[in-house]
């Protein structure tokens, strides 16, 4: 039987300890999909192709049919503290929504998304789309980071336990973190980090340094509808915010 105990790490514990996908995930851990359409299927490719828009990954399975639903239910924290559901950060009717998942706190690529995100907020404002950034670590965690960058507090969000990184099936373990080609991207972004890292603190990491290992993602709700999903490959592998909000644009209206 498949071992699905939370990784933890002590001075007698390897990093290079297998680890497993949880089994509340709803996605396989090398699969994913993006479609303006109710998903049924995963499906990958590396342009978008008539109404679907697909990014990169290498595989095809089956997916439930209330993803939104099971998400919904993930219980997270507000960065002050306040324990909420993912189902109550949007509108579930119509309203339009971008989460972005940050890898943790104390990840400096997540720092300089963090703040691409915050110079980008106005114009997704005015477009009628909520931006939403979660990050894994505790609300104090999260508020370090909203009071050095400075980020908004009523767009962040803490996810301690990785709750729905896992219904979400994203990446996680040693070699995505520290060896995934798809990382050097950040090297192409490195003023911009270095700017997002002027007040920086090492104390925004989570406590549970297993979460380091964690990679993040980007997703795009209609209502309950998921209009585009991404998996960062690699530490720093972020969705573009322009090729984000340009399919926010073009999201069909009822």
């Amino acid at each position: 039987m498949m071992n699905t105990q939370p990784l933890t790490l002590n001075p007698f514990t390897s990093l290079l300890s297998p680890t497993t996908l949880s089994p509340k995930s709803l996605f396989p851990s090398r699969s994913f999909a993006i479609s303006t359409k109710r998903i049924s299927k995963l499906r990958f490719s590396g342009i978008p192709i008539g109404p679907s828009l697909v990014t990169k990954a290498s595989s095809t399975a089956a997916v439930p049919d209330n993803i939104t639903d099971v998400l919904g239910e993930v219980g997270i924290f507000t960065a002050t503290g306040e324990p909420v559901k993912f189902k109550d950060l949007w509108d579930q009717k119509e309203g339009m929504a971008v989460v972005a998942l940050l890898r943790h706190f104390g990840c400096f690529c997540c720092w300089e998304l963090a703040e691409t995100l915050k110079e980008s907020k106005e114009r997704f404002d005015l477009a009628g789309v909520k931006l939403i950034a979660v990050g894994v670590g505790t609300p104090n965690k999260a508020r370090l980071l909203a009071e050095r960058l400075p980020f908004p507090l009523d767009c962040l969000y803490a996810d301690p336990e990785r709750k729905a990184y896992d219904v979400l099936g994203l990446y996680y373990g040693l070699g995505r973190t520290f060896f995934n080609p798809a990382s050097t991207k950040v090297f192409s972004r490195i003023e911009a980090v270095k700017k997002a890292m002027k007040n920086y603190t090492i104390e925004a990491t989570p406590d549970d340094k297993s979460s380091v290992l964690q990679q993040g993602g980007m997703f795009v709700f209609k209502g309950k509808q998921l209009l585009y999903a991404r998996k960062d490959e690699g530490t720093g592998d972020h969705a573009p915010l322009d090729d984000i909000f340009d399919i926010c644009c073009k999201a069909p209206t009822v």
